[in-house]
């Protein structure tokens, strides 16, 4: 698929701003939204009641969670439970975690994650946890595996940290960073929602505990995602309904059940994701684990060039600093790029944005602790420009085209 077939799938980019803040939501495709109002339309009941509307609904939530689970490369392994957001599925996973702790048992948090991977098992600590913080260099906001190293202990149960920082933008090594926790003893919690828009998820290959994403910041539904491998459920306790059994997976911890017509939706990613890999399916149980990686390494493809011009068109102006990696390289960094001036507030800067018809944004990106690592003011924080596949280079140009004279101080004479 060519760039202009792709953006003709989403109607949302037809809507008159040049949609540049993906790291807080993605489009959907047409099909993905036909679904969701099919759903309601017409399948719209509780499952499991056994005449055919409800049937066809239980069939569509049970298509979703397979499909989710293969999505990840998680099939045999584990199982995936959809929720309303990250943030809820962080802490209902804290809160089972919390039903099993021992006194003494040390939970270590990442300074560069986004708060739903942190406020869920630092409010643990009232529980007995010891807490121990991962702490970024403040000048650049990244990690170093040794600093981890020295904080790990026979003690540490889990190691909770991101992918990819929806500030920075920088990638982690997520399976180096498993292999150090597991050779301690401890299990992992990895928050991949600003690593999963750009790139294919593979829980098998980095052998990590649990893996927690947005689909709505994946061209789906608005849901949250969180992968568990099998033996690291068997050690919690879910908190839904004492009649339902701990092994009764994913629903023990689908509190009120997950969003039927979200599973509908979620099913048609399927058929997106299969023209995007050049292989069209006509259901999510046709679309496996090798169409999905193919068409996020599409999405890699189409990403890229996109990503170069946004650091190069930044880069091209010196009061700008750049917070995360200033490498344009698709294997540091995804395309969402923070950055601060000089002499210009974010909210000046993202009022200008707006003005031209692009829309951006400024804030701590829910990363506060991170801000106030690096000396950032979480008030008015960082701008943020984030980009996916369906973004182009013409639109990065309109951006920077449009902020070009307020960024090099043309506009207010500033030397």
């Amino acid at each position: 698929m060519d760039i202009e077939r792709i953006r003709s799938r989403f109607p949302g980019l037809d809507g008159g701003t040049i949609l540049l803040e993906n790291a807080g939501g993605s489009q959907v495709p047409q099909s993905v939204a036909d679904a969701i109002r099919d759903h309601l339309l017409h399948d719209y009941c509780q499952l499991g009641a056994g005449y055919p509307a409800s049937d066809r609904a239980t069939a569509t939530v049970e298509l979703a969670h397979r499909f989710m689970n293969r999505y990840v490369n998680g099939e045999g392994i584990g199982h995936v439970v959809l929720g309303s957001s990250c943030t809820s599925l962080m802490h209902v996973l804290a809160g089972s975690v919390g039903r099993t702790l021992r006194a003494g048992d040390e939970i270590v948090v990442c300074e560069q994650g986004h708060e739903a991977n942190i406020g869920c098992w630092t409010d643990l600590e009232r529980l007995g946890a010891v807490i121990h913080w991962w702490k970024v260099d403040p000048e650049t906001g990244m990690l170093d595996p040794e600093d981890l190293r020295e904080i790990l202990s026979d003690r540490t149960r889990i190691v909770a940290f991101p992918h990819a920082s929806n500030l920075l933008g920088e990638i982690v090594d997520v399976p180096a960073i498993t292999r150090m926790v597991h050779d301690a003893g401890g299990r992992v919690v990895v928050d991949g929602v600003a690593y999963a828009p750009h790139r294919a998820i593979d829980v098998r290959s980095w052998d990590v505990d649990f893996y927690a994403w947005s689909t709505y910041k994946v061209y789906g539904p608005h849901m949250g995602a969180l992968f568990g491998r099998s033996e690291a459920f068997e050690d919690l306790r879910g908190p839904n309904h004492f009649f339902i059994a701990d092994d009764d997976l994913p629903y023990k911890y689908e509190l009120g059940g997950a969003s039927h017509e979200g599973c509908a939706g979620l099913c048609a990613l399927g058929g997106y994701l299969g023209e995007l890999a050049g292989s069209p399916v006509d259901s999510a149980d046709e679309c496996g684990t090798d169409i999905v990686q193919r068409a996020f390494e599409r999405m890699k493809e189409l990403e890229e060039p996109v990503q170069v011009r946004l650091m190069d068109r930044l880069a091209g102006h010196s009061a700008i600093r750049i917070v995360g990696p200033a490498s344009s390289d698709v294997d540091r960094r995804v395309a969402t790029v923070s950055f601060i001036h000089s002499e210009r507030s974010p909210v000046e800067i993202v009022a200008s944005a707006h003005a031209s018809g692009v829309g951006i944004r400024h804030g701590h990106m829910y990363a506060h602790r991170l801000c106030t690592a690096m000396g950032i003011d979480p008030d008015p924080g960082v701008v943020r420009i984030s980009a996916v596949h369906y973004n182009t280079i013409s639109e990065i140009d309109h951006l920077m085209d449009a902020l070009d004279p307020l960024l090099s101080g043309r506009s207010a004479g500033i030397s």
